[in-house]
């Protein structure tokens, strides 16, 4: 019915549930009194929803420029960058032009008509939705002789 444990072998047990305890008393502890982020929201991340040529990587760097990027955050309405802060709905104008802007690799031809740029402030996360439409992109040669 008991079973039988060594005494070294309790002790050793209660030492380890004693570490395990007072690991997670200081793991809380710490995060109780931690203070806020008196900075505000930092750009967590930048979701692309709807590129099917255009890379993500282009669009990513394009939206980066616009002050969509690590190091960046979100104070109240307004966009704080390392060089400069920018009222939050004009920085998402200016996002959305540059993703309208994102070129193809290696050519001039620019896909995307539209896009949505949605930011939320309190994870700050950017999402963007782009349409690419080719019908309307005008693709000329410009190599002398061709």
């Amino acid at each position: 019915m008991f079973l039988k444990i060594r005494r070294d072998t309790l002790i050793i047990l209660l030492l380890a549930f004693m570490l395990i305890a007072s690991g997670r008393v200081m793991t809380y502890m710490a995060y109780a009194s931690s203070t806020e982020d008196s900075q505000g929201v930092p750009i967590s991340g930048i979701i692309i929803k709807g590129n099917d040529i255009v890379p993500i990587t282009s669009i990513k760097s394009n939206v980066g420029e616009s002050g969509f990027r690590s190091g960046s955050y979100i104070k109240g309405d307004v966009l704080v960058t390392s060089k400069r802060q920018v009222p939050l709905n004009e920085a998402i104008a200016n996002a959305e032009d540059f993703v309208k802007k994102t070129t193809i690799p290696g050519t001039r031809v620019t896909p995307i008509v539209a896009a949505d740029v949605k930011v939320d402030v309190n994870t700050g996360i950017v999402t963007i939705n782009v349409i690419e439409d080719f019908s309307t992109v005008v693709v000329k040669n410009s190599t002398p002789g061709v």
